[in-house]
């Protein structure tokens, strides 16, 4: 016997209401139909549909196995597609989103050059520093910075990402140096998006609230304070590796810096990576593991206090 039996005819069913409606979408008759859905409850010992004379309803059990059905055919689906597109070229619509500032200094440029090697694709672009539902709004690809927290996305990491605490040299001549994290609380700390910065602290994460005179949600914007003297920043390694190198700024209290997270592409994980997201993916972690501020040492000893 065949263990799929009567599943199409039943999801058919339960969507349509009636078993000739459902038989006119499968191509066959309702008697057949019927048939498939009454050795189906058969087999499983229960009743799948309330049955009247002008329609059918699910049960509390047809509705639960309904659920299971629905992620069966979507999986299958899934296989179909894989299947198909193995060995096929980039084409269609390819939905990613970004933070802003890592994808239009990063992720664009890749991208584009991915667009015009693969001329039979289409790309949307959205840089949004705001976490979309990727799953929801329908996107193939989203590049995620730091730590994953949906489990419902697939992750391959495509660079490092480093945190630093930083100063210009002009506000420490003027303020001193920290020399541990409760020092913090004495110096000016320009606040980004969150006024808790991340350190370590004997292996463990160790979060620590800080405060100052100024605010902004922008990593370019803070990078600029920091640059102008204002005070002490926490911000990733491709704002402030280039400064780090000529002396502009200096890394604090190297010993409380945090582990490594990382820059992620992530995608739905019901999704099968089709050519367009694979390939893109594979061009991503090329591409960036050549840049300058991925290479070791790129902040330089002599740049850390």
């Amino acid at each position: 016997m065949d263990r799929w039996e009567g599943l199409e005819a039943f999801v058919a069913v339960a969507e349509t209401g009636r078993f000739a409606t459902a038989a006119s979408r499968l191509g066959g008759s309702a008697s057949h139909i019927s048939r498939q859905i009454a050795r189906l409850e058969e087999r499983l010992q229960t009743r799948l549909f309330y049955r009247s004379t002008r329609q059918v309803s699910l049960t509390e059990t047809g509705q639960t196995f309904l659920q299971h059905c629905l992620r069966l055919q979507e999986a299958h689906d899934e296989a179909t597609r894989a299947v198909q597109d193995l060995g096929g070229s980039p084409k269609g619509l390819l939905r990613i989103t970004s933070a802003v500032a890592y994808g239009e200094r990063y992720i664009v440029p890749i991208v584009n050059r991915f667009v015009a090697q693969h001329p039979q694709l289409r790309v949307e672009l959205e840089l949004t520093n705001r976490t979309l539902d990727i799953v929801h709004d329908g996107f193939d690809l989203a590049i995620r910075l730091g730590r994953l927290t949906d489990s419902r996305l697939v992750a391959t990491r495509i660079a490092p990402r480093e945190m630093y605490l930083c100063a210009a040299p002009a506000y420490l001549a003027a303020h001193g140096q920290p020399e541990n994290l409760a020092d913090l609380a004495r110096h000016n700390c320009l606040v980004g998006t969150s006024d808790t910065w991340v350190f370590q602290v004997d292996g463990k994460e160790h979060l620590q609230r800080v405060q100052g005179n100024w605010r902004c949600n922008s990593g370019p914007a803070v990078l600029d304070a920091t640059l102008r003297g204002f005070g002490l920043c926490q911000l990733p390694d491709y704002y402030v590796v280039e400064h780090l190198q000529r002396g502009a700024l200096a890394a604090l209290l190297p010993r409380f810096q945090p582990a490594h997270t990382a820059v992620w592409a992530v995608y739905p994980q019901q999704r099968h990576l089709s050519p367009k997201v694979r390939l893109l993916v594979d061009s991503l972690k090329e591409e960036l593991a050549r840049l300058p501020e991925y290479q070791p040492g790129a902040a330089t000893p002599a740049a850390r206090v």
